[in-house]
């Protein structure tokens, strides 16, 4: 007999895309000789894969990658466009904050409607629901409809529900990440139960170190197609190239053939900021005496990435445009946590290195070199170049969260940064 779980054969799926609404009314009363106003988005092509009973596999990739669309799929909340799931076994799914909820009722019902949608009855409930409780630890608001909940208050209820129904397949996708830390482990050690107990977990993280530690194997979808399936600590190696943009795909070895005049000559009139994840709003401001033309972050071989490891050489750097002449011009950037929270930063007064002018017409360019030390997880990136007029002080072009950072850290410790501290038994 099989003691394969999960069976993934050939799964794709895509979405209608429309440019504007009415495209969508006339295509459906396009009746007879209908025609086409959309263009088919693939978010899975092609997916194939098998879970064993008992395998802690994960599933990572870059937001948008389809992970969230392919545990739908296996769940049966979306159909596929073609392609077969096979389930064996009692699946609990933790997904999106919501999905599986009734908004309008409170915590003890929805304990009970989603018992119900598992098949199990109201006495069998009953006799799961004070354990639903105690583990949630969200004390009265249990009797409170959920839509009055914090997200790490659902994250706790949702949680606690999906793994005191006794599933075969536990399936969580990044539903931890909005609960504290001592919830987080406590939904940890509830992991190494469940493998423990010989269940089978399929899990979605951007949290390395947990895949890492946790997960037998590893699924690594890009883009929608499934690049590699295989031990963990391989996969996420070729996850890590992904994040660099040293992965290279088929298209991508087509261009490596070409002559290299024309790859210099490409690399060289690019604009650093165009290989970044820019935020759309960004708050721009100054008095225009000086303009930010250019801006990017590097690895420590110099290479253009919105992704740093932490413990590894990086720099943030920009290029200004001198409107006038200015002295003694200042430069700067920071870097805050996804709340606001200035977390860390420095500017060339603070370090001692001030350029003594700039002419008119001059372009600067400015390098901050160090080692990333922050935790794993979401930045947000501001640079500016301000200076002093007299005893005013002034700013030139400002550049407010203007694109995202993401530490890759195979460990995290309590806190923003890294001590690098050594455990010594003496």
């Amino acid at each position: 007999m099989s003691d394969v779980v999960i069976k993934v054969n050939g799964v794709s799926k895509s979405y209608k895309l429309y440019e504007k609404q009415t495209d969508r009314i006339k295509e459906a009363w396009s009746l007879g000789r209908k025609k086409v106003y959309h263009t088919d988005c693939f978010a899975l092509k092609d997916i194939h894969f098998e879970i064993r009973k008992g395998e802690c596999v994960g599933i990572i990739g870059t937001n948008g990658s389809g992970k969230s669309t392919l545990l739908k799929i296996i769940t049966g909340v979306l159909k596929p466009l073609c392609g077969t799931v096979e389930v064996k076994g009692k699946i609990s799914a933790l997904l999106e904050l919501g999905t599986g909820f009734n908004m309008e009722y409170t915590g003890l019902k929805n304990i009970y409607l989603n018992g119900t949608m598992m098949g199990y009855s109201k006495r069998e409930m009953d006799e799961k629901v004070q354990d639903i409780i105690d583990f949630a630890e969200i004390g009265e608001f249990i009797y409170q409809p959920v839509k009055t909940y914090s997200s790490g208050m659902f994250a706790r209820l949702a949680f606690a529900v999906a793994i005191n129904v006794d599933p075969d397949i536990l399936i969580v996708d990044e539903a931890l990440s909005v609960g504290d830390i001592f919830f987080q482990a406590k939904c940890y050690k509830k992991f190494n139960e469940f493998q423990d107990q010989g269940k089978t977990i399929l899990f979605v993280s951007h949290d390395l170190g947990s895949v890492l530690k946790y997960c037998d194997k590893c699924i690594l979808i890009n883009k929608g197609q499934q690049i590699q399936m295989g031990d963990t600590p391989d996969v996420v190696n070729i996850y890590r190239k992904i994040l660099v943009n040293q992965y290279k795909d088929e298209e991508e070895k087509k261009t490596q053939e070409e002559p290299k005049e024309n790859l210099v000559e490409f690399s060289e009139n690019r604009l650093w900021k165009d290989q970044l994840t820019l935020n759309p709003h960004v708050v721009e401001y100054g008095n225009g005496k000086a303009e930010i033309l250019d801006f990017g972050i590097f690895d420590s071989a110099h290479r253009a990435t919105t992704s740093v490891f932490k413990g590894k050489e990086f720099s943030v750097e920009f290029k200004v445009l001198f409107k006038v002449y200015l002295k003694n011009p200042i430069f700067a950037f920071t870097i805050k946590d996804l709340k606001g929270t200035e977390i860390t930063g420095t500017n060339t007064m603070l370090e001692q290195r001030n350029l003594e002018e700039g002419k008119e017409g001059d372009i600067a360019i400015v390098a901050f070199c160090q080692k990333m030390s922050l935790q794993g997880g979401q930045y947000l990136l501001s640079i500016a170049c301000t200076g002093y007029e007299g005893d005013e002080f002034v700013v030139y072009h400002r550049l407010y969260d203007v694109c995202n950072i993401h530490v890759i850290s195979d460990s995290n410790t309590i806190g923003f940064f890294d001590m690098e501290s050594k455990v010594v038994y003496r």
